[in-house]
């Protein structure tokens, strides 16, 4: 071996020195610095918290379906890891939204793979081709906080490959330096011992070379996780050596798996020493800053507007806040300390000369303000890694909503700006109110993004990535009712929207939803086949407003007849333009093999069945405009037999 490493010194190699930091073996490897994301450089090393940039949450970003919009969110957050040293930033996630109450849902991009696995990919790319290494996490199947070091998530092939893994497997085509592994078991074997899943799928089948890297404190047996061919076990871990040691000696793990990680490891070491000696920072802090900002803007989403918006700049505004600061994002890991305080709406109007003052409560009577701006957020300990939310509730202060509800009663012009990593439960007030702005968790620059949208210097663009139902009890699943040995996820696929195109009569907000001050007419679909599996759509977008707008059209295929159970539909594809005032544009969008397939258990593969498919385009997942077919013809060869008339077999001519 290159580095003339001991058997003692490949041990110490395959656990990490410290919290942050890989083992230099005696000093013959240098180390490699790794921190927290994904919404900042968390360098945290020595007791010493290094302040950061906090730019939005990927729950937000995931509403701007906009993949070099992420890109340029994560180049600018490689400077700041660059400017601090680090190597490897620990993101993105893109684990599914199985329930709103997950706590770390404000860490995923979306409820649906596609979309996930799309901007996941452009997430590592803008990180990447700075010299910046990533951590595609939490593989897998790690969808809610509650009892996630012991739970086993117990799940049938198709729902773990369609589903599940789905978005990884997007991920992966832009070969992240590391994937982390989960803390959960999956179908009786912990993520870190789990060889099927690390080596048979996520090595062998997705064709992942790199290292794969524990979740801090995820593994508990360090020989049983070598041989599942988990590289790095992460934090150092003082009785990790001796367990090598012991099963070495044992015969139960081999020269040639310990070479294996250490090889890769090492692999890694020497990436991380090229790109120190290249890469370097593009942007400023006030670059960066205004790259946070765009980045909100894009992303935040108008959920009800009966005309209000955008707000007129020579009116008297009354801010209604919640008594608390509100935060930057989340907590857990993903929480990032800023350099400066996070400014408050008021203070970001008041900049901009609009007349505006704050207050507590609605204990004043309807005065010369005629409009009243509510805030209301949840905190980053209600929302946070370790533990999921108890309830749909915001915050769970009542008086919140309490002031919602008595500013419509006085009489008030009521806009709701909402700052919230996930699905809140707005039932008490959503039909009193004017105008409802989702901010979600919007990082440090926020409330510059929400002034621009609220007086119309920005169209609101952003559309959901997570669909909100009416209430806890009309959502798929609810995780107050799961064990805390095993979650069996009986619903298989039917999460997010996929649910509720079972239920309609429960969505508040539907997947791919979201208003804007442009209106956009849909028509001329047109479908061109290039291959067996491969097609180009083409379809007319007008704006037929005298606003300048970005529309979001989504494509959703339905299979006509299958022979296995399918949702009732999918996304497929999806764009995102650029309309100005009465305009119209020409969209198009290709649909490949990865469009169609599913999970087949009896190849152990992804497979696409022959036959007619739907395809639907249209604004949200509620709000389809055009339809049409296409059909897949594959050869008969490469098929399972479906339907047979008399006498008749596939390959009998």
């Amino acid at each position: 071996m290159k580095y003339n490493l001991t058997l003692e010194e490949k041990f110490k190699l395959l656990t990490g020195a410290d919290t942050w930091h890989t083992e230099t073996c005696n000093d013959k490897l240098p180390k490699v610095l790794m921190a927290d994301g994904p919404h900042g450089a968390r360098k945290h090393v020595d007791g010493v918290r290094t302040p950061s940039i906090a730019y939005p949450s990927l729950s937000l970003l995931g509403c701007s379906w906009d993949g070099e919009l992420v890109k340029k969110n994560a180049g600018a957050m490689a400077d700041d890891c660059i400017d601090n040293d680090i190597d490897i930033l620990l993101a993105p996630g893109v684990n599914m939204k199985r329930s709103p109450l997950c706590g770390r849902n404000f860490e995923y991009f979306a409820e649906d793979p596609l979309l996930a696995g799309r901007l996941a990919k452009d997430y590592i790319k803008g990180l990447q081709e700075k010299g910046v290494g990533t951590s595609l996490k939490h593989f897998a199947v790690n969808n809610q906080e509650n009892y996630r070091h012991e739970q086993n998530a117990e799940l049938d092939d198709r729902t773990l490959f369609d589903i599940y893994l789905r978005a990884f497997k997007i991920a992966l085509e832009a070969q992240p330096t590391t994937v982390m592994c989960s803390y959960n078991l999956v179908n009786g074997a912990y993520s870190s011992e789990n060889k099927r899943l690390l080596d048979d799928i996520l090595r062998k089948k997705f064709g992942f070379d790199g290292v794969i890297v524990s979740d801090w404190r995820a593994v508990k047996n360090r020989a049983k996780a070598l041989k599942a061919t988990l590289d790095l076990e992460m934090p150092h871990n003082p009785v990790s050596f001796d367990e090598l040691k012991h099963a070495y000696e044992q015969g139960y793990i081999t020269d040639d798996e310990i070479d294996a990680s250490v090889e890769r490891v090492i692999k890694l070491i020497e990436k991380v020493m090229v790109n120190r000696k290249t890469r370097k920072t593009t942007t400023t802090l006030a670059d960066r800053r205004d790259i946070a900002t765009s980045c909100a803007e894009e992303s935040i989403v108008l959920l009800k507007n009966d005309g209000i918006l955008p707000l007129n700049k020579t009116e008297i505004y009354d801010i209604v806040r919640n008594g608390r600061t509100t935060d930057v994002g989340g907590g857990g890991s993903a929480y990032v300390t800023t350099i400066e305080p996070i400014k408050s709406l008021l203070d970001v109007l008041t900049e901009n000369n609009i007349d505006a003052k704050e207050i507590l409560g609605t204990t004043q009577e309807l005065d010369l303000s005629e409009y009243r701006i509510c805030c209301i957020s949840n905190s980053k300990a209600i929302e946070s890694e370790g533990y999921d939310r108890k309830n749909l509730s915001v915050a769970e202060y009542a008086i919140e909503e309490d002031n919602i509800v008595k500013a419509c009663e006085m009489g008030y012009k009521v806009i709701v700006v909402i700052y919230t990593g996930s699905v809140i439960d707005c039932s008490r007030w959503i039909d009193k109110v004017n105008a409802v702005v989702y901010a979600g968790f919007g990082g440090e620059m926020i409330n510059h993004a929400v002034y621009k949208v609220l007086f119309g210097e920005q169209n609101p663009c952003g559309k959901l990535a997570e669909s909100w139902g009416k209430s806890l009890a009309q959502s798929a699943i609810s995780l107050l009712d799961e064990y805390q040995s095993s979650a069996y996820y009986k619903e298989r696929f039917d999460i997010g929207y996929r649910y509720f195109d079972k239920y309609p009569e429960n969505i508040r907000f539907p997947f791919g939803y979201g208003l804007s001050y442009a209106s956009f007419e849909y028509s001329n679909l047109s479908i061109q086949k290039t291959g067996d599996t491969d097609f180009i759509l083409s379809y007319d977008i007008t704006n037929i407003s005298n606003v300048d707008g970005k529309e979001i059209s989504q494509i959703y295929l339905s299979q006509r007849i299958s022979k296995y159970e399918r949702p009732i539909k999918w996304l497929a594809g999806f764009s995102k333009d650029l309309i100005k005032a009465g305009e119209k544009k020409t969209v198009s969008v290709k649909l490949d093999r990865q469009a169609f397939e599913s999970y087949n258990w009896v190849m152990q593969n992804y497979y696409v069945e022959n036959g007619e498919y739907f395809v639907r385009i249209g604004a949200s997942s509620q709000d389809l405009k055009l339809t049409a077919k296409v059909k897949i013809d594959i050869d008969k060869k490469m098929q399972y037999s479906q339907e047979h008339k008399p006498n008749e077999r596939l390959f009998s001519k």
